[in-house]
């Protein structure tokens, strides 16, 4: 295995781990009551945008927000999943 499928193989594994992460904390406010799941899905609303200072939304972010840019995507799936289970 050369030096790019194992490094591809190291990115399968931790995108595996991370669904696995979210599904688990998803199970886990599904179970919650629901003040709590109110008050994380507060807590989501103020963190699933990236608050870069930037205005124009045409400016493509470099390769050193790809970390915030991912935090911020998660943040968003949660909070759908929230907003979505609150509407059941």
């Amino acid at each position: 295995m050369d030096r790019m499928d194992r490094l591809a193989a190291r990115i399968d594994g931790i995108e595996g781990r991370m669904i696995a992460h979210r599904r688990t904390l998803e199970r886990l406010l599904d179970l919650s009551p629901e003040s709590v799941r109110a008050e994380m899905l507060r807590w989501l609303e103020d963190r699933e945008v990236m608050l870069d200072g930037q205005e124009d939304p045409g400016v493509v972010p470099g390769p050193e927000a790809a970390l915030e840019l991912a935090l911020s995507d998660e943040m968003r799936l949660l909070h759908d999943h929230l907003a979505s289970a609150a509407r059941r």
